[in-house]
C-alpha cells in the first residue's frame, strides 16, 4: 500500500479501509497544528495509477481473509474531500470496481472544501457512496477562528453544512477544547453549540489542544500574545458544549488528546455525561491534568 507520512484517522474508522488518495493538507495554516509536520507546506494527489495498485492489493488481503466484506472506505490525507468533483468520482468508480459491496466512502474534509462543489455535484457525490465526512469545525468562535487562521468563520460552518444536509452527506464534526483560550472557553463552547444545534452532525467529538514547540500557536504564546486555557478550564468548556447541545447526536472524547473516555447520545445522557465531567472538574487536580497533557507526546 502507498501511504505517506503519518497516517490519521478519527476513532471510529478503525474498521474502515485505509485507501490514500492525498498527503498533507490545502490549508496548512492553522497555528496549532502540527499533524502534517512530516509533510510541510506539502500537498498532493495520488497518481490514479497508485491508488488502483492499492485497491487490487487490499482486494487480495480481504480474500485472503476468507472473503471478508469490506463496506466503508476511508481516504486518507488532510482534506481528501478537496479533490475537484470528476476526480472524487473517478475515485469512488475504482472503489466499487473492485469492492462492489462498499457502502460508503469517508474522509476528513475542510468546511472550504465543500464550497468548491455544486448541490448537484454534492448529490452526485452521495449516490457515489460518499457519506460520513469528518470536519474539524475546531469552534464557532470567530475571533478564535480568525486568530488561529482556520480559513473560516462560524457562518461558513453553517452554510455548508447545510448544503451537505440538503444533499443527504452526512457528517461527524471535530471541536478542539481550549482553541479560545484562556477565560474564554465557555464563551467558545456556547457559540459552538448554537451553530452545532442548527445542523445534523452524527458526532460531535471533542479533542484537548495540545500545544508543542513547533507551532506557530507556541510562538504566540513565547510572545505574550495568546494565553492557554488551564487543563480543568477545558474540562469545564467541554461541560458548557454537552449543556448547550440542543439536537440529537453521538457527543464523544475518544482521542489521544483526552485523558478521559467519554461517549453518549444526547439527549438520553446528557445528565450522566455532566455528572462524569463534574466529577473530573471537582475531583481531578490541575497538576494531575497537566502531567497528562505533558506527556501526550504526539497527536
Amino acid at each position: 500500500m502507498h501511504y505517506t507520512g503519518t497516517i490519521w484517522r478519527p476513532p471510529y474508522e478503525a474498521s474502515s479501509l485505509l485507501l490514500e488518495v492525498t498527503a498533507g493538507c490545502t490549508h496548512h495554516k492553522c497555528k496549532f497544528c502540527t499533524l502534517y509536520a512530516d509533510l510541510p507546506f506539502s500537498f498532493r494527489m495520488s497518481p490514479f495509477q497508485n491508488i488502483e495498485e492499492d485497491l487490487k492489493e487490499a482486494q487480495e488481503i480481504y480474500r485472503s481473509l476468507g472473503g471478508h466484506e469490506v463496506s466503508r472506505t476511508f481516504l486518507t490525507g488532510a482534506n481528501p474531500f478537496v479533490l475537484k468533483y470528476e476526480k472524487l468520482m473517478k475515485i469512488a468508480g475504482l472503489i466499487h470496481t473492485y469492492f462492489p459491496e462498499m457502502d460508503t466512502i469517508g474522509s476528513f474534509a475542510r468546511v472550504t472544501d465543500i464550497t468548491l462543489k455544486t448541490d448537484e455535484e454534492l448529490v452526485s457525490l452521495r449516490e457515489a457512496g460518499y457519506d460520513g465526512l469528518t470536519i474539524g469545525i475546531e469552534t464557532a468562535d470567530d475571533e478564535a477562528l480568525r486568530f488561529m487562521n482556520k480559513g473560516y468563520l462560524a457562518e461558513d460552518i453553517l452554510k455548508q453544512c447545510h448544503r451537505l444536509d440538503q444533499a443527504g452527506i452526512r457528517y461527524n464534526f471535530f471541536y478542539l477544547a481550549g482553541i479560545s483560550g484562556a477565560g474564554r472557553g465557555e464563551a467558545g463552547a456556547r457559540a459552538t453549540a448554537a451553530v452545532c444545534s442548527q445542523l445534523h452532525p452524527i458526532i460531535v467529538g471533542a479533542n484537548m489542544l495540545t500545544i508543542y514547540p513547533d507551532s506557530i500557536l507556541y510562538q504566540e504564546i513565547q510572545r505574550g500574545t495568546w494565553q492557554e486555557e488551564s487543563e480543568t478550564e477545558k474540562y469545564q468548556e467541554v461541560r458548557t458544549l454537552v449543556e448547550h447541545l440542543e439536537i440529537p447526536t453521538v457527543f464523544a472524547a475518544l482521542g489521544a488528546s483526552n485523558a478521559f473516555q467519554i461517549q453518549g447520545e444526547l439527549p438520553r445522557d446528557r445528565e450522566n455525561l455532566l455528572a462524569f465531567l463534574d466529577e473530573i472538574i471537582e475531583n481531578t487536580g490541575e497538576d494531575e491534568l497537566r502531567r497528562y497533557r505533558e506527556s501526550v507526546h504526539h497527536l
